[in-house]
């Protein structure tokens, strides 16, 4: 007969474990909110810090993947009430902006939470099989990159209602596939060594046209109801895909949580819509941090900034404490994006927003300055003029992420 299962109690590690999961969802509750500040900017922050810190690097780590985490919850609520989102939350900034603008706001932060819970919820017991499936096909798919890229540019074109906005999304995505093939591969020096220059070109191509155009508007309008108006079926369809699709970014070295979001809407029933937008943006966000966990497991590399920083706490992969602290993480997030995410746009609604407007846009010029120095400032003008084209040609704004697509997929 088989020896019994011995299950192994200690109170006083796990109440160790849950304050550290909960200072570091604290930490990315903070980061998330912060307009601008990509994920892994806040990751390469932490990493210097954590040296210092006394404590297990187990719980250090377990501490870092759970503001990594919380990040992904909260870094929805400024590119809903603002329009500035970070580099994964790019695709979504106008869509959940636009039902802000609605006075759907609630609703916005709510389809974000259940598209980002539901990631993890099915990302973690999926994660083995998936690890499998998709590192038996990655040669296949990394030989045939640019195609599948071509693809998915092709689709969104051919997914514009008029010609005008087609021609529109071809002059975005050429003007961004240039300004991405000059700056990407930039390493600038600049006062904080926290990451290179997706700050600056996120924040100018999505972030800073919707605060310049915002300066003339009426500012944000009282927010009523909190329902979800859209079925069970579409938000738990376009979360799953979602989080699927973040196994592909756990993975593919290159391919951002941003560019994965793009695919899902392509080929997703209804996807364009702005809720659904929301949902699978959040969802493919999220469910990354767990793929590429596993990813990190499996094949040993790092293939997101917070992991690359937990690799520096040397915290041994202790894979079902590791994954415990990412679902309670995700628990946290929940909670924390629906009760934050209400009162910032309550705030926001309060304020001036010609006043907001300019302080963001000076946040924005600040980060850029701070993670690529001048250099950084420069790129910031050029992404802000790149990303007024699509407002201008009155195309859809997702074109803009040929400033990923367009030099992989030409091999730049």
């Amino acid at each position: 007969m088989p020896a019994p299962i011995e299950v192994v109690s200690e109170p006083a590690v796990t109440l160790q474990l849950l304050g550290w999961v909960l200072a570091g969802s604290l930490l990315g509750c903070c980061s998330g909110l912060v307009p601008g500040l990509h994920a892994n900017n806040f990751a390469f922050l932490l990493a210097g810090v954590v040296p210092s810190v006394p404590g297990p690097p187990l719980f250090v780590g377990c501490a870092m993947l759970a503001a990594g985490v919380v990040h992904t919850f909260l870094n929805a609520v400024p590119a809903m009430a603002l329009g500035v989102p970070d580099a994964e939350m790019a695709v979504t900034a106008l869509p959940g902006h636009r039902l802000v603008l609605e006075g759907r706001g609630y609703e916005a932060i709510r389809l974000s939470a259940l598209g980002s819970l539901l990631a993890v919820l099915v990302a973690v017991p999926l994660a083995l099989p998936v690890t499998a499936a998709v590192t038996a096909a990655y040669p296949t798919v990394r030989a045939h990159l640019s195609l599948v890229l071509a693809m998915v540019a092709v689709a969104l074109l051919a997914s514009e209602p008029t010609r005008r906005g087609r021609i529109g999304g071809l002059v975005s995505f050429a003007l961004a596939t240039g300004l991405g093939a000059v700056a990407l591969d930039l390493s600038p020096d600049a006062p904080l060594e926290a990451g290179g220059t997706l700050a600056p070109l996120f924040a100018g191509l999505f972030g800073a046209p919707v605060l310049i155009d915002a300066v003339r508007g009426g500012g944000v309008p009282s927010q009523e109801g909190t329902a979800v108006t859209t079925s069970r079926r579409f938000v738990g369809t376009t979360a799953v895909a979602g989080s699927l699709a973040g196994a592909v970014v756990g993975y593919l070295p290159g391919i951002s949580a941003a560019i994965a979001a793009v695919a899902v809407l392509a080929v997703v029933p209804n996807g364009a819509s702005d809720r659904g937008y929301v949902v699978a943006t959040s969802g493919v966000d999220t469910s990354n941090t767990v793929f590429a966990l596993f990813a990190l497991v499996a094949i040993g590399q790092p293939r997101t900034g917070v992991l690359v920083a937990f690799e520096g706490t040397a915290a041994p992969l202790e894979l079902p404490i590791l994954l415990a602290a990412v679902v309670l993480a995700g628990l946290v997030g929940f909670v924390a994006v629906i009760a934050l995410g209400d009162a910032y746009l309550d705030a926001v609604g309060r304020l001036p927003y010609w006043k907001i407007s300019v302080a963001v846009l000076a946040v924005l010029l600040a980060l850029s300055y701070l993670f690529t120095g001048v250099i950084g400032i420069a790129i910031f003008a050029v992404a802000t003029g790149i990303g007024m084209v699509p407002v201008r040609l009155r195309c859809r704004r997702v074109h803009l992420m040929g400033v990923l697509i367009g030099p992989l997929m030409l091999g730049l």
